[in-house]
């Protein structure tokens, strides 16, 4: 990977002592590059197609840290498997996922996060996260069976 920029997400990466590694700045840099959720076996292999050696232990630890320092957002695909998209420090939002395709799009879940403050207010729960997994089948998906503008459906989890 050479000496690329480091990613300002390796920066805020919350474990004490986290070295700046060349493995993690290209799990960033691959995931950067994602306009869908991928799962960490679909990203190591991004990674192996582009040459790189990351380890898949390595991939899975990376995103279990981004997730813990809120750059990414997980959702699980039917079969259990959590899946990966990157996002700005900060930023939470809620995705709605085709079933068949897996495509994504972000949605609008104002009354969502506005439910979620006054349930911590009510109940003096602080920190309050919380998860909205929301699926459906996209407009090029159909009814029927899948179109060829979308992509192969994602393989079952194992």
């Amino acid at each position: 990977m050479g000496e690329a920029e480091e990613s300002p997400a390796v920066e805020r990466l919350p474990t004490p002592g986290l070295r700046s590694t060349w493995q993690r700045r290209a799990v960033l840099d691959a995931l950067g590059r994602c306009r869908e959720f991928v799962s960490a076996q679909e990203l190591h292999a991004l990674l192996a197609d582009s040459g790189s050696t990351v380890g898949l232990t390595t991939v899975y630890r990376t995103l279990r840290e981004l997730d813990r320092a809120g750059l990414v957002d997980v959702v699980r695909d039917e079969g259990g498997e959590r899946l990966y998209l990157g996002r700005s420090a900060g930023e939470h939002r809620h995705h709605l996922i085709c079933r068949r395709c897996g495509r994504s799009r972000p949605v609008d879940a104002e009354a969502v996060e506005e439910w979620a403050a006054r349930l911590a207010e009510t109940t003096g729960f602080t920190e309050l996260e919380h998860t909205l997994e929301l699926s459906g089948v996209c407009g090029p998906c159909g009814p029927g069976p899948a179109t060829p503008s979308c992509p192969p459906p994602r393989p079952a989890a194992r």
